[in-house]
Order: structure tokens, then sequence, then C-alpha cells
């Protein structure tokens, strides 16, 4: 099962998921959330349990629990929405963002 944590202080590591849901089980995997541009916790990460039951344990215990002085939001981690291909960015026509039909910076009108 995979694990939603919100809330966390922006000094937790990979390492740091780990040793916080040890006593759950066998651990697939541990990601904090990394923002691409600063390299900087978003603070939020995932962990993946290998057991269900000890999972939705770890859940029930930790959420809404204090955890290196804030509370953390733990929840059962919700299937990744793909987005739509042409929706990246955010700059729609107003130039900066990715469009397909027009590259460029901004107040770029030259077609490709």
């Amino acid at each position: 099962m995979n694990i939603y944590i919100s809330n966390l202080s922006y000094g937790i590591s990979d390492a740091d998921l780990r040793e916080l849901f040890a006593d759950y089980g066998e651990i697939i995997s541990a990601k904090v959330i990394l923002d691409r541009e600063t390299g900087r916790s978003r603070g939020f990460g995932f962990v993946e349990l290998a057991d269900d039951t000890l999972a939705q344990k770890a859940i029930d215990e930790l959420n809404q629990a204090e955890y290196d002085g804030k509370v953390i939001n733990v929840n059962m981690a919700k299937p990744r929405t793909d987005r739509p291909a042409g929706n990246r960015g955010g700059g729609g026509n107003r130039g900066g963002g990715f469009n397909r039909d027009r590259r460029g910076g901004y107040n770029s009108d030259r077609r490709y």
C-alpha cells in the first residue's frame, strides 16, 4: 500500500521517513518529494509498505501525530491522475508556457 504523508518539516529526508515507518513492516520505498528547481523538500512524501494491514495500522497511528515539531497528515495515497499533454507550465497562450503550436519566449509569434 502506498501512503501519502503531508505537512512534513523541510529537513526530513528519505531515511527519516524509513525510520518513522520502520515499525510497520517491510518498506518497499520511502521518498520525500523535492522541488525540481531548488532541490528543497516540498513538505510531503510517500512510503510504500509491503503489507496492507500494517500500512493501515501506520496510517491509523501516525495520522495527526507530531513529528519533528509538526503535526503530520498520513493517508492512503490516491492514484496519480494523468494530466493532458498540452497543459504544462501554465502559460497557455500568454507566452512563457508550453504550447505545442507556439514555441518561443514571451511575445513570440513565430511558428515552427
